[in-house]
């Protein structure tokens, strides 16, 4: 399956963007999170209301501002509103982006999204948990809703994670129902990622989850456009340091600091529009569960009609990968 993420602008832009994707034919649909901006989780509420097919995922969800059992509420939510469709991705995000806003030490973050993935995963599998650790305390079950109306385990919600280095795609293998990835090159998802999951899995004698690939997608087929339109997320991510530590691993060993044209190659997904459903395709067929094909516009001008032959070319995709929507 290859799903989207579009930028909006605001709720109902967004919300827009949903309508239309699934319009095209687009299975899935991905919002990020981050800063102050619209709750990616309300906005997918009332996209659920307007749509009927479409499946929704958080990319991701951070962990530090809100406790895992009010997560789960919000996924509650989303399995009664839209059945079978909503998917939460959870991640600790990084230093910069938590401990200023939120007050909060940035320690441990794998064991920090162990954690919160083991509670989640409790309650929404299991129905309860009792869970004393260092970042979550907890004693609950899903018990009797307002009113009396009872919820009962399973939900059906799957709990995927972001997944950076190996040791988060262990981590994904042993605990999470997917692993979510951005910018990251293909061939080390498939290489050094997907391994570190298999590994984490078989120690838990459980199959494999998916791994979900998000990758940026410019749609040109002139180099320096392309890099124009990447380096600037690119050169962002390249400086921070769970990120960075990837991309040694990677074989990037200088993109904090040194020339991004070859990150950028390795990482993009672009071209013609034969040549970017083949390049989604062939991903698929190496062993991504799943790809999230991030929109990066190559201008602001014309920015609806670059979304609606964006969203063109993923429904192309998927009826080449034999994905029915």
């Amino acid at each position: 399956m290859i799903g989207v993420y579009v930028p909006g602008g605001n709720a109902q832009a967004i919300i827009d963007n949903i309508k239309q994707a699934e319009a095209k034919g687009v299975p899935s649909f991905w919002l990020t999170s981050g800063g102050v901006a619209a709750d990616s989780i309300m906005i997918f509420a009332a996209a659920a209301m307007q749509t009927s097919r479409i499946k929704m995922g958080t990319s991701i969800t951070q962990t530090w501002p809100r406790h895992p059992v009010a997560i789960v509420t919000q996924c509650i939510a989303m399995h009664q509103l839209a059945p079978g469709r909503f998917r939460i991705g959870l991640g600790a995000s990084h230093q910069p982006a938590v401990e200023g806003m939120y007050g909060v030490v940035y320690r441990k973050p794998l064991l920090n999204l162990r954690e919160y993935l083991f509670t989640v995963q409790s309650i929404l599998k299991k129905g309860e948990v009792d869970f004393d650790g260092t970042f979550v305390k907890t004693k609950t079950s899903l018990g009797a809703g307002p009113g009396g109306n009872k919820i009962e385990a399973p939900v059906n919600v799957p709990v995927m994670a972001s997944a950076l280095r190996p040791a988060s795609f262990r981590l994904c293998g042993e605990l999470a129902d997917g692993a979510i990835s951005w910018v990251c090159p293909w061939e080390y998802l498939r290489d050094t990622a997907l391994p570190a999951m298999q590994e984490g899995a078989a120690e838990a004698g459980r199959a494999t989850p998916p791994m979900v690939a998000h990758m940026p997608v410019v749609l040109s087929d002139d180099i320096e456009t392309v890099r124009a339109a990447a380096a600037p997320a690119l050169s962002r991510y390249a400086n921070l340091v769970n990120y960075n530590g990837m991309f040694e691993i990677a074989g990037f060993h200088d993109a904090a600091g040194g020339d991004l044209n070859a990150l950028i190659d390795a990482v993009a997904v672009y071209g013609n529009d034969e040549q970017i459903a083949a390049r989604l395709g062939e991903i698929i067929s190496q062993g991504a569960g799943e790809i999230i094909a991030h929109q990066l516009p190559v201008s602001q001008d014309g920015l609806a009609e670059q979304t609606d032959h964006f969203l063109e070319i993923v429904a192309r995709a998927n009826k080449l990968a034999g994905v029915v929507s």
